[in-house]
């Protein structure tokens, strides 16, 4: 597989000349590509580039040659269109602006970083991008909290960078060196989708009222006694059984013809594992855990620890203190 792009800056009267003082021409070779390999590109603009471009037009042209598997040579090329912003009014980039996107191209570009600098390092710089676009985009009264207000393009990417500075990318503890890499090397090559998961993982809900998955929030409150979790971390996928749930299955009361509805519910959350793992490679790990049960550190370790007083069995039990090393500023503190 051989993967060539070709990129220029020319505005819309400048399309038709091949020469230009902006074209640059760079080569990258790439061993394979599957369906879900994504590449990053960033483009930063010197300032006198940024005065001259104003609201023109920027053209980028990719050209991809590869060996097919019938043994044809293709060549596939890809233009994109894009206008300059307004350097004098950033709120021209609002409409514009994919947070999901952004999160994937800050975490890879902290990754980047993170190979050269401490880990504390990076974490501080990641803080300090955050400080600068939510007081550029946020709208908020000096000295009163409440009056913060961030626009739909832009309300879930604190939350993005408050799970990206918690998990394995940026910082190493808890894991060892080739984990580290082997994290750090699928985050840089997956699509955002499944990116997305790696940072801030899905979790998902069953309970006996309502056997179908429901969404709910990454946070310690949604462990409770009677519900069956399934947390997707892209790398685990994880089925925990609430107290309740657990000394009921080994009581064997699901085995009962009476108690079919409690059968369903331990059944349903393994067929969607199945479904998520074989849909994807590499193949991740199942873990079926519980509360008080070593591998629940898998779990405890990703959720936000807003509440660690709950009477509640499934925050009092063992491994919690995994959870409370990575403790960051909660999205709800802010």
């Amino acid at each position: 597989f051989f993967f060539q792009a070709e990129d220029g800056i020319r505005d819309a009267q400048e399309s038709r000349g091949l020469g230009d003082v902006y074209k640059r021409q760079t080569q990258w070779y790439m061993g394979g590509l599957d369906r879900c390999s994504t590449l990053g590109f960033y483009f930063d603009l010197a300032q006198q580039t940024k005065e001259v471009t104003a609201g023109k037009v920027c053209y980028f042209q990719f050209k991809s040659t590869y060996k097919h598997s019938s043994g044809k040579i293709r060549l596939r090329v890809t233009t994109v269109a894009r206008k300059f912003s307004d350097p004098n009014n950033i709120f021209d980039l609002v409409p514009g602006f994919d947070q999901e996107a952004a999160c994937v191209l800050m975490a890879r570009l902290g990754i980047f970083k993170a190979n050269q600098e401490e880990s504390i390092e990076v974490l501080k710089w990641l803080d300090r991008s955050l400080i600068r676009i939510v007081s550029k985009f946020a709208d908020y009264k000096k000295d009163d909290p409440g009056s913060f207000r961030l626009s739909k393009e832009f309300n879930l990417y604190p939350q993005f960078m408050f799970h990206l500075r918690r998990g394995h990318f940026l910082q190493t503890f808890g894991v060892s060196p080739d984990e580290s890499v082997y994290f750090r090397g699928t985050l840089c090559r997956e699509n955002t989708t499944n990116s997305l998961v790696m940072i801030q993982p899905a979790l998902l809900q069953y309970s006996l009222d309502d056997p179908t998955p429901i969404p709910v929030h990454l946070d310690i409150d949604s462990l409770k006694n009677n519900v069956i979790l399934l947390l997707d971390t892209y790398f685990h996928v994880i089925i925990w059984h609430g107290d309740h749930i657990q000394k009921w299955k080994e009581q064997g009361y699901h085995n009962q013809p009476e108690y079919e509805n409690l059968k369903l519910l331990l059944d349903a959350p393994q067929e969607d594992a199945k479904l998520i793992i074989e849909d994807r490679f590499p193949v991740p790990k199942l873990v079926i855990t519980y509360p008080g049960e070593g591998l629940e550190r898998l779990l405890k370790s990703r959720v936000n620890p807003s509440n660690t007083n709950a009477n509640n069995m499934t925050v009092q039990s063992g491994n919690y203190i995994t959870c409370l090393l990575y403790t960051s500023p909660s999205p709800r503190d802010s």
